[in-house]
């Protein structure tokens, strides 16, 4: 799930750097605004990356979805790409879940193969050495 999430968060930031310019000069947005929702969205950003393997990290990655959202307010534009970073946000973590869940089995099925060959192999040389005791005895 990291990985994927942390994808989508670091172009989401891209897209909200390069909507900086479009604020202040299409939207009339001031410069100190527009750089300071830029930095409260970054900071959250690698925080969430920072953090993703928790719930936590997940749950920053919300709160960056919603900054994005309320940034549209400025401009209005951005509603459009933030409300398709919240949908490619949820696939990431669902699907992210997911395929924390599959490795999870594999490496538990791999784990119950390597000890089940462990004790098949044990229980053959237990049956070989009873069988060259019994031999000793004859």
């Amino acid at each position: 799930m990291r990985v994927l999430t942390s994808v989508v968060l670091a172009f989401e930031w891209l897209v909200l750097a390069l909507a900086i310019p479009v604020a202040i000069n299409v939207s009339a947005v001031s410069e100190d605004r527009a750089w300071t929702a830029f930095a409260v969205a970054s900071v959250l950003i690698v925080l969430a990356v920072a953090l993703m393997k928790t719930p936590v990290g997940v749950w920053l990655g919300w709160a960056v979805q919603v900054v994005a959202l309320l940034s549209s307010i400025f401009v209005p534009m951005l509603a459009i790409l933030a409300l398709i970073f919240a949908g490619l946000y949820f696939a990431a973590v669902r699907l992210g879940r997911r395929v924390d869940d599959i490795k999870a089995q594999r490496a538990a099925l791999e784990g119950q193969a390597a000890a089940d060959s462990q004790t098949g192999t044990m229980a053959e040389q237990d049956s070989s050495a009873a069988a060259t005791e019994e031999e000793k005895h004859e």
